[in-house]
C-alpha cells in the first residue's frame, strides 16, 4: 500500500541505523523524548530500540490522551453516566481506564449505567436525535487531533437544535504540555529526566502545524522534529535529532512532510477557536496542574456544556500507589520499573492509565517488549534497556 509499505521497509531501516551508528559520538548520551503515543507504539512493535546505539535513549512522553486523564475526570464521567435518563457516550479505550473505588465507565456500564463506545463524535449527535427524551452526554477526550470533531458536533447539534445533547469537554494541548515538562517547577518537584530533544507528533501536528513548536525550541534550545508514525519516520526523525544535537542547533524539522505543514489546517484550528477557549489550568496525570493547557466549551456554546449544564465539580484523586503512571509518563521511570506491571496489571485488568490505550507505554511494553526484558540484564530505574 502506498505511503505504507516504503516506510515499512527493513533494509532501508537498517541503513539508516547504520547512519545513525556512524554520526552518534562516543563521547555523549542522546535522551530523546518521544512525546506521542503513536511514536511509543511503533517504536515497540517494530523494535526499534534495537536498532540504536546505546548512547541513544528513547524516553516515553505524556502524548496519550487516555493516560493523561486523571482519575477525577473519570469520576465525574460516571457520575453523568449514572444520573437518571443519560446516555453517556465516549471512545473505547476511555471505558476501561480506572477509576475510584475500583469503577471504570465499563463497569458503570455493567451496572446498569447506559455508556456507549463510539467510533466517530457524530455518533453521538445521532443518538441524540434517536432518543429526544434521554440526556446525551459526549464525554470528549483527546489531543488538538480529535477536537475539530468535537467542535464540529457542537455547531451540529445548535443547528439541529438539540436541547438534550452536551459535551463533557476534556481536549488538552500539546505545546503547553512540552513547556511544562521543560520549565515547571511543580513538575520538577515530581522528577523528571534530562532531555535533549523531541520527536514531535504526527497527526497533531497536521491540524496545528509545525509553528507552534517553534517556541519552546528557541528558548530552550530544544530540537523537535515532527516524524509521522510508521518505522522509518521515526528512524529517520532520530538521525535528524542526532545530526541536530551534533552541529549545537535547536531548530524545529519536519520529516512529515506528506502531511505537516507550517500552519497546519487553517479551517480546522479557525472551527475550535470558534467553539473552545483556554482552561486557565488542568489536570494531567503525571503532570499535575498544567497551566492554559486545555479548552473549555466557549460562553456561546454554553447550552451544549454538560459541566455547566450540570454543575460539574472537580475534585482531584492521587494514583493507585502501586502504579508508576505518573512517573512513567514523565519519562522518569519505564514500564518495566513499575512493581505490578505484567503481573496484577495488564491489559486486560489495568491499575493504570498507561496499560489501557495500546498507545500507552505500558500496555506498548506489554504487548511488544516484555519477553526481550526478559532476556536483558536488569537495568535501574530510568535507564535504557
Amino acid at each position: 500500500m502506498r505511503y505504507i509499505d516504503e516506510f515499512r521497509d527493513g533494509g532501508v531501516a537498517r541503513r539508516i541505523a547504520d547512519q545513525i551508528a556512524a554520526e552518534v559520538r562516543p563521547d555523549r548520551r542522546y535522551r530523546l523524548m518521544e512525546f506521542c503515543g503513536g511514536h511509543t507504539h511503533a517504536i515497540a512493535r517494530y523494535g526499534l530500540a534495537d536498532l540504536l546505539p546505546a548512547n541513544i535513549e528513547m524516553i516515553h512522553g505524556p502524548g496519550c490522551p487516555v493516560c493523561v486523564l486523571p482519575i477525577g475526570r473519570i469520576d465525574s464521567a460516571i457520575a453523568l453516566a449514572q444520573r437518571p435518563g443519560t446516555i453517556l457516550c465516549t471512545y473505547a479505550d476511555t471505558m476501561r481506564v480506572p477509576a475510584s473505588k475500583g469503577l471504570s465507565l465499563l463497569k458503570a456500564k455493567a451496572a446498569g449505567a447506559d455508556v456507549r463506545m463510539l467510533y466517530s463524535a457524530a455518533d453521538a449527535v445521532r443518538i441524540a436525535q434517536q432518543h429526544p427524551d434521554r440526556e446525551v452526554v459526549f464525554s470528549a477526550i483527546g489531543l488538538e487531533t480529535t477536537t475539530p470533531p468535537t467542535a464540529l458536533v457542537i455547531r451540529q447539534a445548535e443547528a439541529l437544535g438539540l436541547a438534550n445533547f452536551s459535551v463533557f469537554c476534556n481536549h488538552v494541548l500539546t505545546p503547553a504540555a512540552i513547556s511544562h515538562i521543560l520549565e515547571s517547577p511543580e513538575v520538577r518537584e515530581y522528577g523528571t529526566v534530562p532531555l535533549d530533544g523531541f520527536i514531535g507528533p504526527a497527526h497533531v501536528s497536521t491540524v496545528i502545524g509545525s509553528q507552534p513548536y517553534e517556541y519552546f525550541a528557541e528558548e530552550y534550545a530544544k530540537p523537535v522534529v515532527i516524524a509521522g508514525f510508521e518505522p522509518l519516520d521515526v528512524m529517520q526523525a532520530i538521525l535528524m535529532l542526532v545530526r541536530q544535537l551534533n552541529e549545537g542547533r535547536a531548530e524545529v524539522e519536519n520529516e512529515f512532510t506528506r502531511a505537516v505543514t507550517r500552519d497546519g489546517n487553517v479551517k480546522a484550528k479557525d472551527l475550535v477557536a470558534e467553539v473552545f477557549e483556554l482552561r486557565r489550568t488542568f489536570e494531567w496525570r503525571g503532570l499535575g496542574e498544567v497551566p492554559y493547557s486545555a479548552l473549555k466549551i466557549k460562553p456561546k456554546y454554553a447550552a451544549f456544556d454538560a459541566e455547566a449544564r450540570w454543575g460539574i465539580g472537580y475534585v482531584s484523586v492521587p494514583d493507585h500507589k502501586a502504579c508508576e503512571c505518573g512517573a512513567i509518563l514523565r519519562g522518569v521511570r519505564k514500564p518495566v520499573d513499575c512493581k505490578v506491571f505484567g503481573t496484577v496489571c495488564t491489559p486486560e485488568n489495568p491499575i493504570g492509565s498507561c496499560m489501557v490505550s495500546s498507545e500507552g507505554a505500558c500496555a506498548a511494553h506489554y504487548t511488544y517488549g516484555r519477553f526481550r526484558d526478559a532476556a536483558a540484564p536488569a537495568a535501574g530505574p530510568g535507564e535504557a534497556r
